[in-house]
């Protein structure tokens, strides 16, 4: 060897690159892409000497001390092998995976599984900047045992419960359901907040608001008391019985629509004194720096970005030395990153902006939560701009909101006057209130979300007014209110819940949030998290016959010791034999509850607000059911159906569809086949026959009885021929998607918008928006026109997409890299850059015309990789995969009642 050569092994191939910038050639850098090793995923990952032991199944030997069976995953054998190559080659191997808890596994599964004959040294770091890698070369340290244990206990503490759990629930609810130390907490939540709204009894009473004059300047004043009581507001209503609470009823009084009209119009003819006027001066201080979980609600609140996405594009700007490192519990800032904040503040807003004395934030109080040691803030010395970045897309706008909040914090305070007045008036006191931001401070850069309405960044100004003063009065208006019920969780208000309540850590909460949605256990409605009816019927059974495993406290609880346990303060073997052993353990709670379950009564819920009807989870989802005449009657129920939004007669009315469809319309003119309008899991649908039969949704907006028969026949006709292309002379089809109908000629798709009548739909009208440009990307502009591509012919652009600018001949996209200025973009690198991906998709279509030539072969492999997908997916970095390794029972398989979500 011409010199000492040392290996850096990271995780993933980004960092990787972003790292070989700062080191010089001595240093060959390698990815591992994250864990080498893990637990067993299914029965043929566990070795065959273990394979007969009755604890196997876990991949966990809970009878020797919980020592795991340790698996190199297959699709990892190849990277394993290429770092033993390369480590044959060096001097030295510096471990450099992040310097959490996840990072410091990592690392230690290298050091077990490669077993170096060479020195090993961990390297740590914050941000990939220059300095930082140096100084991380000049300060190595050894891998810290106790954050390795901390993590190899929450991995077998998820293992045992998610194993343990789960078949209990294919047994008594439905086949492939899953349960998890956090998941199923974070269900009960969900569902919780279902519960309430359930339950929910709505009030309606009145407001009476005014507009005044002073000055010139009109302003609104609303009425706070009439004869000496308070005017009740929605929080003094009893949420389940929409009356006012008991202890209101003595101070506050109920406006209802008469006496309403009855204040407005006898105000209206009196006249209007200011009785009182309060100035309040308020100062408002900065929120400290982003920590994993403030950064995923405000990227909820401020991008709409979720939990999941939200890390991912955070993952990346990290790993390409934009920020630092991004799953961290402390607000701390370090020096340079507190000289390089100041600095930007007094070069961009001016001293008066910038405080004396540099702002410090009181330290998060999670034991042992994360492990980084700075806020998540820009990397660096110099805290560049947005502006001065190459960022674009969604990193950019994920950057300036961390850019923003960093230098916000470090800002002077905002100075706002509150100024309110009370305005008499016959019996009435009506209430007018204000602010003037006299000092913006922090303001001028950011101000943090919320989840509700928020108007305290706004001026709303009052004319100056003075006690005694007169005021004119130019309209008085009742208006009606009713009362709200609980809002539903989005991600950010989740997340914020689950940081309160002590419900896993920050680093997990987007891939939990990820794995309730992914698991049929939580549809997302606009941003709101909406519990399935299984996730009400699984949440039930484990509240009543598992109330340990799914309670709040015992949960934060459990979190606590995992931290002692990264800090040295609690043995790892010992407490998992208290959370598994014994009388009140998991093992035993599970065997003996088990046999208290009717599994017939387990998959259903009734609701007391719903009496009659009986809500259950079957093989093809959830349905609803109801007795009449000795009969049970039922129907399925769409899973976008909220629980608290159903109503009884909207249940009844499915019902009675299902019931009566089968003679709604008629017979098919053609085949002479019975035509239905039915509704099923996915939604309305038409169906032509009963055996093998040919089903057609309805378009959005239609409902059941919408639907005659010359539409029916429409639907049926689908996908429906319009004609051929004016063009191209390939003929245009009319279908319905998974994304709504469309129309489409030669792989070319156009969306139809809702101001087109689906059922008017013809050849003119396709071409028109055939004709039309097709979007392409969110958000997706034409940089530059390159050319025509030499061999398809196909015009080749270059445009600016959500994730940053790209090259596309058509239908066929690559990303630029990183450093490329888009506008420089040549034909000849253009092609270059499109090869590949070219090359893939006419492999792709050569695959697929040698598949479609053998059927049975097809359908089989279809199975075997949808199988394989599935459990590829099921991993969560807080919860354990649905299904045990362990054979299922034969019985249970063929039970026609037991299906996965």
């Amino acid at each position: 060897m011409a010199g000492a050569k040392k290996l850096v092994i990271v995780e993933s191939p980004t960092k990787a690159k972003t790292i070989r910038k700062f080191l010089g050639p001595d240093y060959i850098v390698e990815s591992c892409m994250g864990h080498v090793r893990d637990l067993p995923q299914s029965a043929k990952d566990i070795p065959e000497k273990f394979k007969k032991e009755k604890w196997s199944h876990l991949g966990v030997n809970v009878d020797k001390d919980f020592e795991p069976i340790y698996c190199v995953p297959r699709d990892k054998t190849k990277i394993v092998k290429n770092l033993k190559d390369k480590m044959a080659d060096v001097d030295e191997v510096l471990l450099a995976t992040d310097e959490d808890r996840e990072g410091e596994s990592i690392s230690w599964h290298l050091l077990e599984l490669l077993k170096p004959k060479v020195p090993v040294k961990r390297m740590v770091f914050h941000e990939i900047t220059k300095s930082a890698i140096q100084e991380s070369l000049n300060n190595f340290r050894d891998i810290d045992d106790n954050l390795v244990r901390a993590q190899e206990a929450r991995r077998i503490l998820d293992r045992l419960v998610g194993y343990t759990i789960s078949p209990l629930l294919w047994k008594k609810v439905a086949y492939g359901l899953s349960a998890g130390r956090v998941q199923s907490v974070a269900v009960r939540m969900v569902v919780e907040r279902e519960n309430e709204r359930m339950q929910f009894v709505s009030a309606d009473y009145y407001g009476v608001y005014a507009q005044n004059k002073k000055a010139g300047v009109t302003f609104e004043s609303r009425l706070q008391s009439y004869k000496g009581q308070r005017i009740a507001s929605g929080k003094d209503f009893d949420a389940n019985t929409g009356k006012l609470l008991e202890n209101k009823k003595t101070e506050a009084i109920q406006v209802d629509e008469k006496l309403a009209k009855h204040i407005a119009q006898t105000v209206r003819e009196k006249a209007w004194q200011i009785h009182s006027v309060e100035e309040k001066p308020v100062s408002r201080k900065p929120a400290p720096p982003f920590i994993t979980s403030t950064l995923q609600q405000e990227a909820n609140r401020k991008l709409g970005l979720g939990a999941k996405e939200a890390m991912r594009v955070a993952q990346k700007l990290y790993e390409e030395g934009y920020i630092t490192y991004m799953r961290t519990d402390s607000t701390y800032l370090s020096e340079q990153a507190l000289n390089a904040a100041r600095g930007k503040i007094k070069e961009l807003y001016g001293d008066k902006f910038l405080p004396k004395e540099i702002r410090t934030y009181q330290a998060k109080k999670v034991k042992g939560a994360q492990e980084a040691h700075e806020a998540i803030r820009p990397a660096g010395t110099e805290m560049l701009s947005p502006d001065e970045t190459k960022l674009r897309g969604v990193q950019r706008d994920l950057y300036e909101l961390i850019w923003k909040r960093t230098i916000a914090s470090q800002m002077k305070d905002a100075s706002i006057l509150q100024v309110s007045a009370k305005i008499h008036v016959d019996d009435c006191v009506f209430a007018a209130s204000g602010q003037v931001i006299e000092f913006p401070g922090f303001l001028k850069v950011y101000a943090e979300g919320t989840d509700e309405e928020d108007t305290t960044q706004e001026n709303t100004k009052l004319p100056p007014l003075k006690a005694g003063e007169k005021v004119d009065v130019l309209a008085v208006t009742p208006k009606q209110h009713e009362t709200k019920p609980p809002a539903r969780y989005t991600e950010a208000s989740l997340v914020q819940a689950m940081e309160r309540e002590g419900i896993g850590r920050p680093s997990t909460y987007a891939a939990v949030i990820g794995t309730i949605i992914d698991r049929g256990y939580v549809n997302k409605m606009g941003g709101a998290l909406v519990p399935t009816f299984t996730a009400m019927i699984v949440s039930n059974l484990l509240r009543t016959y598992l109330p340990t495993y799914v309670d709040v406290g015992f949960t934060s609880e459990m979190e606590k010791s995992l931290d002692d346990i990264s800090t040295g303060d609690l043995d790892w073997d010992k407490y998992l034999k208290t959370i598994y052993f014994g009388k009140t353990g998991l093992l035993n709670q599970v065997t003996t509850q088990e046999e208290k379950i009717d599994p017939e009564k387990s998959r259903e819920i009734g609701f007391n607000k719903l009496k009659g009807l009986s809500f259950r989870v079957g093989r093809y989802g959830a349905y609803v059911c109801r007795k009449k005449d000795g009969e049970e009657q039922c129907a399925s129920l769409q899973d976008s159906v909220a629980p608290a939004d159903i109503t009884v007669d909207e249940a009844n009315k499915l019902i009675d569809q299902k019931i009566s469809g089968a003679d709604a319309l008629g017979k098919d003119p053609e085949t002479g086949l019975p035509i239905y309008v039915l509704t099923g899991r996915y939604g309305p649908y038409v169906q032509l026959g009963d055996e093998e039969p040919k089903r057609s949704s309805l378009p959005p907006g239609f409902a059941i009885e919408d639907i005659d028969m010359p539409k029916a026949l429409f639907l049926l006709s689908l996908p429906k021929d319009l004609g051929e292309h004016d063009d191209i002379g390939k003929t245009i089809k009319l279908g319905i998607g998974r994304f709504g109908p469309y129309v489409v000629c030669d792989g070319d798709f156009r969306s139809v918008p809702k101001s087109i009548s689906f059922f008017d739909m013809n050849h003119a009208k396709a071409m028109e928006l055939l004709r039309q440009p097709k979007k392409g990307r969110a958000s997706a502009t034409v940089l530059k026109e390159v050319g025509e591509h030499p061999e398809t012919g196909d015009k080749i652009q270059i445009l600016d997409g959500k994730y940053g600018p790209y090259v596309k001949c058509g239908k066929v996209n690559a990303s630029l890299p990183e450093d490329a200025d888009p506008k420089a973009i040549t034909l000849a690198a253009a092609v270059e850059l499109l090869a590949p991906k070219m090359k893939k998709a006419k492999g792709g279509k050569k695959a697929k015309a040698a598949k479609s030539e053998d059927g049975e072969a097809k359908k089989t492999t279809k199975a075997k990789s949808t199988k394989s997908a599935k459990n590829t997916k099921a991993k969560a970095a807080d919860d354990e995969p649905t299904k045990p390794v362990k054979k299922v029972i034969k019985r249970r398989a063929k039970d026609a009642s037991a299906t996965a979500d």
